[in-house]
């Protein structure tokens, strides 16, 4: 795995062992699961929505009630906290994922302190005592930590997690096909997915984008235990910030997650949270129900307003983007929206990029503690528009692709600017504050075959057979079908959660 940017050891030599429970005399307690999000909306472009939903894992299907009580609470804060049960809520302008499970729908109220409530996302994980950790001598050899799970009542026939040596880059590899272990989740079980990223039950006929696992050259990916995991997030908070990219993302976390948890499962009190801020830095594009704007300006010194929601943070995974690219220059306000400004300057966009990212690298140096919190940075997630990028003349953007590009040798030219790319790495490799660059860009330019592409939906519809016809126009070859390659980009986050311990 490629070292933080302080040179920390990445992976602990001791060897942790969680008690084992016996698979025989199994006295496991009643033990609860619930599961509840409060969503307000996060779509990128014209995906305008509002979600609030808790979706009872300890209860089957059968036996939802839909005459469950919605509360909602606001917090000193301005944060609105609402609690469900047994039931989904969505906006209006989203289809329901399941409209069996879709209940009535409630607008959420508007306040001037209602930042937070419009941009953040949170999943709350709740589960009981999971074992004790005790701690051994490691080995010298590759193979420096091992974990071993305790025994549930399902039949693990490896409980071992062996982590990689800490000087192993992880980002250099190829992609494996892996029908056995991949995807870690189904689709059709995790109901935490949007209709925006279930490309099967959207009509996709191929299946084979779940199936490939990123093979690092020099070592292997520790097994994803997501009890592990979440052993690791007892108590604790993680949040994606950033845009769609990050959502597309943590959606993937929530299921990853949710597949281990078996029917009466355990109360770890963690939170899986999303918080919408495509340029991370104030802009006028920060409202999630409101933010398919085309003139975007930023103001690049201005981050206090997000910056206050991502304080205390147990994990920070970041990211900013897609939102740069649809012009060549930004434009950067002179004043601020909160005066009425509407002048601004446009600049070249690494210029401004290098901007946000010293506001925010600022921001991490003096509000983030390292001994509480690990911060993690994306780098660019990649689209794929033009066929002719991976020699496919008869191609349509990414319609229709159903394999990666398996000439592995170079990563292929599909547009990423990676100027941004450049000033991101150097931004994080010179903080104070350890920041590990998750580098998921190269290995992810060789995936044409896992973006949505026209398995999705447009303004909150499905998109018709009319409009699929005509991947020309709709195809999305930005964001991915789950499970799919963000399940991947988990995995670093994953590998590096549980070596830190």
């Amino acid at each position: 795995m490629q070292p933080s940017r302080r040179k920390t050891p990445l992976f602990s030599s001791e060897i942790f062992t969680m008690k084992q429970n016996g698979r025989k005399n199994n006295n496991l307690s009643v033990f609860i699961v619930v599961f509840s999000i409060f969503l307000f909306g996060c779509f990128m472009y014209n995906e305008d929505v509002q979600s609030i939903a808790e979706f009872p894992f300890s209860t089957p299907k059968s036996q939802e009630d839909q005459n469950n009580p919605v509360q909602e609470s606001t917090k000193e804060d301005g944060l609105s906290s609402f609690s469900l049960a047994s039931r989904i809520e969505k906006g209006p302008v989203q289809e329901s994922v399941k409209s069996d499970e879709l209940s009535a729908v409630s607008e959420n109220s508007r306040t001037e302190t209602q930042l937070r409530s419009k941009n953040l996302v949170e999943k709350s994980v709740k589960s009981e005592e999971l074992g004790s950790v005790s701690a051994g001598s490691g080995t010298e050899t590759q193979v420096d930590a091992r974990i071993e799970l305790p025994v549930e009542e399902e039949d693990d026939e490896d409980d071992v997690v062996i982590l990689p040596p800490e000087d192993c880059d992880l980002y250099t590899g190829e992609w494996v096909f892996d029908n056995v272990t991949h995807p870690i989740y189904k689709e059709e079980e995790c109901e935490f997915l949007t209709a925006q990223v279930t490309c099967l039950r959207n009509g996709r006929k191929d299946s084979l984008y779940q199936n490939w696992r990123w093979q690092p050259r020099d070592c292997s990916m520790p097994r994803f235990k997501a009890r592990l995991l979440l052993e690791k997030l007892r108590g604790k908070r993680l949040m994606f910030v950033g845009d769609s990219l990050n959502r597309n993302q943590w959606e993937s976390m929530v299921c990853l997650v949710q597949s281990a948890v078996p029917p009466g499962g355990r109360d770890y009190n963690a939170t899986v949270e999303f918080y919408w801020a495509p340029f991370l830095v104030e802009s006028n594009s920060d409202d999630p129900n409101m933010h398919s704007i085309l003139n975007r300006i930023i103001m690049p010194k201005s981050i206090k307003k997000h910056g206050i929601n991502w304080k205390g943070v147990d994990y920070l995974v970041f990211n900013t983007y897609i939102w740069w690219m649809n012009t060549f220059t930004m434009k950067v306000l002179r004043g601020s929206f909160d005066e009425g400004s509407t002048e601004y300057d446009e600049i070249d966009r690494p210029v401004a990029y290098g901007r946000v990212l010293k506001t925010w690298s600022k921001w991490v140096e003096k509000n983030v503690d390292p001994n509480r919190t690990t911060v993690f940075f994306s780098s660019m997630s990649p689209l794929h528009i033009k066929s002719l990028d991976w020699g496919n003349p008869d191609g349509i953007k990414c319609a229709l692709e159903k394999t990666p590009i398996l000439n592995m040798s170079t990563p292929p030219d599909v547009g990423t600017d990676r100027r941004l790319f450049v000033i991101a790495e150097n931004v994080t490799r010179s903080m104070k504050v350890p920041v590990h660059f998750l580098n998921i860009t190269s290995l992810s330019e060789f995936r044409k075959d896992a973006h949505t592409s026209v398995y999705t939906i447009r303004q909150g519809k499905m998109l018709t057979d009319e409009q699929k016809a005509d991947p020309e126009t709709y195809a999305d070859c930005i964001h991915w079908c789950l499970p799919g390659l963000p399940d991947m980009w988990n995995e670093f986050v994953y590998a590096r959660i549980i070596s830190g311990s």
